[in-house]
């Protein structure tokens, strides 16, 4: 748990060295899930001493996290600069997360060790990807420090899996987890992982993606109302799934500089889930120059246009405008049913009261979980019986008009011959075609 600084340490950075650095490991796997020897980035990605204004900030935001006045620590990290850097980010974040919330003790993981809990089906998947991590950043680092790295990600990752075993481990989970622990530390990165996984991103981690497919529905209105002209350009490119790994991620898999993605974070977890979406709306129309050169019809170039986030990124100009966005349009006020289609265990919805979102347990989120899960597999079953039934109706449809057509037929030609008609021009067509719609019926029977 981040702790806050003493006044003194006000607007100071940290360039002191740490004599845990050159201490030899024994084992590659620590024996817990906090026996960490790596410490997080203490040199911040910014080079230049803090300007007084920068240091007033910092004094704000750590007054802001005494007092856990969350709407001061948001206004403080969408405005330009966000948190400042890393030092009072292992403050903020936290805070942000509600793990220094005092009525979430429930959280608090009790014996055993994660390690001896049953290992999690998806740690197969984990072991891949933490084996590819840490791509582009921390730079300058030896391969050993890397590998001890990758041994704590890979260490907090199955922590909360297995405390958690509801949960599904998603590609890109990794990319997300590497950021917490870059910032925080490993002693501080798993509760905040914990917190995160099933308070703000538990749609990602559902047995199905339609959780986070919900989450792109929204993108189409929210363009919409922030562009109308590009909204119906793009229009048929819809479904808007180019945004789905980005937004996945909380866009840690696509940005490739520490410190754009730890300025990103101050936003994301200051912010409602939703924020996600409406960050990428506002990242389109930042390309409507270079999308509206483009012919509507081509849409394999807009795809891979609309795929790729934009370089270089003007981070702060993006978050002003989907902050605006989002104040000026909230999802409740977007033209389309799609926000009250939303499942209420979403998310989506739980997020959208920081003060309450703070106060939530892990155990909420696991009872979020299990309801949405259930109501996901419900509208699933759903849709697989009416797709039965149509299938059923397609297949047997002309038979049924077969049947229909010969009863009528018989019908008629029972009824002219009761009535004393004899078998002629007029009742002869008749006996043909039911003759005709007997063998037909055999055929297909």
């Amino acid at each position: 748990m981040a702790t806050i600084a003493d006044d003194s340490d006000l607007g100071t950075r940290a360039n002191r060295s740490d004599n845990r650095d050159d201490c030899p490991r024994a084992e590659l796997e620590p024996k817990s899930s906090v026996d960490i020897d790596v410490p997080p980035l203490e040199q911040s990605w910014r080079k230049l001493p803090l300007s007084e204004a920068e240091q007033a900030k910092v004094q704000a935001i750590l007054e802001a996290c005494r007092d856990h006045d969350l709407f001061a620590l948001r206004s403080l990290a969408v405005s330009p600069g966000g948190l400042i850097e890393d030092e009072v980010r292992r403050t903020a974040w936290p805070v942000l997360l509600g793990v220094n919330n005092q009525t979430t003790g429930s959280d608090v993981e009790a014996a055993p060790s994660w390690e001896d809990l049953p290992p999690h089906r998806e740690e197969g998947q984990v072991d891949l990807d933490v084996n590819r991590s840490f791509v582009y950043y921390p730079v300058e680092e030896s391969d050993a420090r890397l590998d001890l790295r990758k041994a704590e990600l890979s260490c907090i990752i199955k922590a909360t899996l297995r405390r958690h075993p509801i949960l599904c481990y998603f590609q890109g989970y990794h990319d997300i987890v590497q950021v917490l622990l870059l910032v925080l530390g490993a002693n501080a990165a798993p509760a905040a992982a914990a917190r995160l996984s099933l308070l703000r991103i538990r749609d990602f981690m559902l047995p199905t993606m339609s959780g986070a497919l919900s989450h792109l529905q929204l993108l189409p209105s929210i363009l919409r109302a922030a562009d109308a002209e590009l909204y119906e350009h793009l229009s048929q490119t819809a479904p808007f799934y180019f945004a789905l790994p980005a937004t996945l991620t909380l866009y840690a898999h696509d940005i490739q500089e520490y410190g754009d993605i730890a300025r990103l974070f101050d936003f994301l977890l200051a912010s409602e889930a939703v924020v996600s979406i409406y960050l990428y709306a506002v990242i389109v129309v930042s390309r409507k120059k270079e999308l509206l050169e483009l012919e509507a019809d081509e849409h394999d170039m807009l795809h891979s246009i609309l795929s790729k986030l934009p370089k270089p990124l003007d981070l702060d100009l993006l978050i002003g405008n989907a902050a605006k966005l989002f104040e000026n349009h909230p999802p409740a006020r977007l033209r389309s049913w799609t926000w009250f289609s939303i499942s209420g265990n979403s998310v989506l919805k739980t997020t959208s009261n920081l003060t309450k979102l703070a106060s939530q347990t892990l155990l909420d989120g696991e009872r979020y979980f299990k309801r949405h899960a259930a109501e996901i597999q419900a509208y699933d079953s759903r849709k697989k019986t009416i797709a039965r039934a149509n299938f059923v109706v397609r297949r047997y449809r002309r038979p049924a008009v077969a049947i229909m057509t010969t009863f009528v037929v018989a019908f008629l030609a029972l009824y002219l011959s009761r009535g004393g008609a004899s078998i002629d021009i007029l009742t002869r067509p008749l006996l043909i075609l039911r003759a005709k719609a007997w063998a037909y019926l055999r055929a297909v029977i």
